[in-house]
């Protein structure tokens, strides 16, 4: 049977970059990015295009931020997708490599991050789990001082584009991987949980502020009502655009309200 044509639409870097103008994206600014290559249609020259459209419609004084994180550094006993069998465990704690933020890929996040991660001049933070990786002037100062301790929260590069009035960007992605609304998990109360992870001296735990992200699609869409997004297409992919801080503090309202008491203590 023939492959099938693709059924696009079809995008371009300039195409892109210019719907990208026009939905509002400014030259300057710094943009935090969750992104679906597939959803965009055909994208010709795929992710490296959509970087360069990206970091088209911000100019060369905006930055681009991209979360690259690697889950895959945690403890064994917790994997689900898939799970492995209890006996493997202690071997995969003592052989698990150490996060390099030059090395280690971004896992469940799209060949998008990872194309940033890899760009040259690209910067990434120190989590082992919640990196995120920054190209453009203000790169440095977002990524770096990211906390071991913090995967999200105030000492994280979340806090410090929230204090740069950064914007977000769903390009083809859903509330659901929005990580600004995990920023509000710590500045509400939240149950704490230990966090195990490969370290410099054998394996190590942290407690950490438990975060979920199980309904955030429900707290995006309420967000969406009350809230000024700015809503369109590029390609195929529905857009979303909305500053870090109005999807903060919307979040600790609301997750304040819906979270289940159980879930607070």
């Amino acid at each position: 049977m023939p492959t099938p044509p693709p059924t696009g639409p079809l995008v371009t870097r300039e195409t892109l970059a210019a719907q990208l103008r026009d939905l509002g994206v400014e030259p300057g600014e710094t943009l935090l990015v969750h992104s679906s290559l597939s959803s965009l249609g055909w994208v010709c020259g795929g992710s490296v295009a959509v970087v360069q459209a990206l970091r088209d419609a911000l100019g060369p004084d905006g930055t681009l931020v991209v979360p690259t994180q690697t889950g895959e550094l945690s403890d064994p006993a917790q994997w689900s997708r898939p799970p492995v069998p209890r006996e493997w465990w202690e071997t995969i704690r003592a052989a698990l490599p150490l996060y390099d933020p030059l090395v280690t890929p971004s896992r469940g996040l799209g060949v998008i991050p990872e194309t940033v991660r890899t760009w040259p001049g690209a910067l990434r933070s120190a989590h082992p789990h919640t990196s995120f990786a920054a190209l453009g002037p203000r790169a440095a100062e977002i990524v770096e001082g990211h906390a071991v301790d913090c995967r999200l929260g105030e000492r994280s590069p979340l806090a410090r584009l929230e204090r740069l009035g950064a914007r977000v960007l769903l390009l083809g992605a859903g509330y659901d991987s929005c990580t600004s609304f995990h920023l509000a998990e710590y500045r509400i109360p939240a149950p704490l949980v230990e966090v195990g992870r490969p370290g410099p001296h054998g394996w190590e735990a942290v407690t950490e502020v438990s975060i979920d992200s199980d309904r955030f699609d429900e707290l995006g869409h309420d967000f969406e009502r009350d809230r000024p997004v700015v809503r369109g297409k590029a390609g195929a992919a529905d857009v979303r655009l909305f500053p870090v801080a109005d999807a903060v503090a919307y979040a600790e309202r609301w997750l304040a309200l819906h979270r289940p008491r159980e879930e607070e203590f």
